[in-house]
């Protein structure tokens, strides 16, 4: 068999042991490394396996090796201890609390304040599925106490909870960008505009649904005086100080995207000690929670790492370039291609194994084609971000569904989640046909 035979035999293997629910760091990395052992023992026509084993090691070790010695890398971490400090801080609740005193007055206003806080909380975490978990725990009971329709209390956070893959710090981002060698600063200034595109629709979805039914969101009767509303706003000033390290540092060129990480947390500790909302204890438990996050999030891109190797040892990538070229498709025509593969995709697997899985094959696609990366990389992640909601495998709502627990089942969640489908729809396509949007900060810094 030649190289791109046993690559599309391992690609089936990964699909097939990802089916049986084989966690994906193991399905890449077996089937990357016994597809490379194959190889390599077949060179030469004749089947020598102990020819195989020295450069098989060499290739799995030194890829892996050299993932995990990524300074990009150290973001990662960085950013997940930055939203686990976060929260025990209390930095990252005082949002919604704001957006709720801002927003009470309107019907349907704690709705659209989760939305708000979800994109807060997105803002310091990086992470779509943690925004969901903590944000459904705070906001949705409170929503459902209220009487608010089940549909309505938990498809908002549900929905909500997507903006983390989107308004950096992004965690899909920083992969996407050490995967495809773009910058990861620019990266995060080109989900921005999207990101915040992305939640006023949301908020829009929330106010057009409750004025064609006001029964599924009755009036609070919560009143808040002027003076209540500047202390509630005042009190979130430590995220709008950690969001503008991030965001106002690396397009002003103050710091690198790493050094934004770097700088934030050390701010997060020191406002949540000086506001005597963090002990020494909880941020223990934080960088405990770190380290778990992070370790399992190295072990699949490092997995990646090496299926990357093994795909451009295959010869698998220039192969369907060259059917692509032949078959003449427009720009058009293959972004549509692609849009459908991760739809797809999205219904069955996680962001991060997507990604990993796919790009190796898709990016010699488009830089074959002349596309920007940047702005690609926005249309992969809104991509991602679509299929965390998207049945019969939304993360984000089988999240919500643990925290609400009976409260509302998961037909009620997909059925409330639809309607924000259709937003998260419309501005793919703007994205998509818009560059600009995306390009716009990133051109400029």
């Amino acid at each position: 068999m030649d190289g791109a035979t046993i690559g599309l035999i391992a690609f089936a293997a990964v699909l097939g042991m990802l089916a049986i629910r084989v966690p994906i760091a193991f399905a890449l990395a077996s089937a990357s490394t016994l597809g490379t052992f194959f190889i390599f023992a077949t060179r030469t026509g004749a089947f020598a396996p102990e020819r195989a084993v020295r450069p098989t090691t060499s290739l799995v070790f030194s890829n892996a090796f050299d993932l995990v010695h990524n300074y990009n890398l150290s973001m990662i971490p960085l950013f997940v201890a930055l939203g686990h400090i976060a929260y025990r801080a209390g930095i990252t609740t005082n949002i919604y609390e704001a957006a709720k005193v801002w927003l009470t007055n309107l019907r349907g206003g704690v709705a659209m304040a989760s939305i708000v806080g979800c994109g807060g909380f997105s803002a310091i975490t990086g992470s779509s599925i943690a925004c969901a978990s903590t944000m459904g725990r705070i906001c949705t009971p409170e929503m459902l106490r209220m009487g608010y329709d089940n549909r309505l209390a938990t498809a908002s956070v549900a929905a909500g909870g997507t903006l983390g893959s989107l308004i950096p710090p992004s965690v899909l981002f920083i992969i996407y960008g050490i995967f495809t060698e773009t910058s990861v600063s620019k990266l995060f200034l080109a989900g921005v505009l999207p990101g915040l595109l992305t939640l006023a629709g949301f908020v829009l979805v929330v106010a057009v649904w409750v004025r064609h039914d006001p029964k599924i969101a009755p009036d609070s009767g919560l009143t808040y005086s002027r003076a209540e509303r500047l202390q509630a706003a005042v009190k979130a000033w430590p995220a709008f100080l950690l969001f503008a390290v991030i965001v106002g540092g690396i397009y002003g060129g103050i710091f690198t995207a790493t050094e934004a990480a770097a700088v934030s947390v050390s701010f997060a500790i020191l406002i949540g000690f000086l506001q005597r909302q963090l002990t020494l204890q909880s941020l223990w438990e934080s960088l405990k929670e770190t380290c778990i996050q992070t370790a399992g999030i190295f072990i699949i891109a490092a997995s990646a790492k090496i299926f990357v190797a093994f795909i451009a040892l295959t010869g698998v990538a220039p192969k369907l370039v060259g059917m692509v070229t032949e078959a003449e498709l427009s720009v058009v025509a293959l972004m549509a291609a692609i849009a459908v593969i991760y739809l797809l995709l999205g219904m069955f697997l996680d962001p991060i194994g997507i990604m990993v899985l796919t790009l190796p094959l898709i990016v010699p696609l488009v830089e074959g084609y002349g596309l920007d990366l940047i702005w690609f990389g926005v249309v992969i992640i809104k991509l991602l971000e679509i299929g965390l909601i998207t049945p019969p495998v939304g993360l984000n709502v089988f999240v919500i569904a643990g925290v609400v627990g009976k409260e509302a089942p998961l037909d009620r969640i997909f059925a409330g989640v639809a309607r924000f489908l259709s937003v998260d729809l419309i501005v793919l396509l703007l994205i998509m046909s818009f560059p600009i949007i995306s390009l716009l900060l990133p051109t400029s810094m």
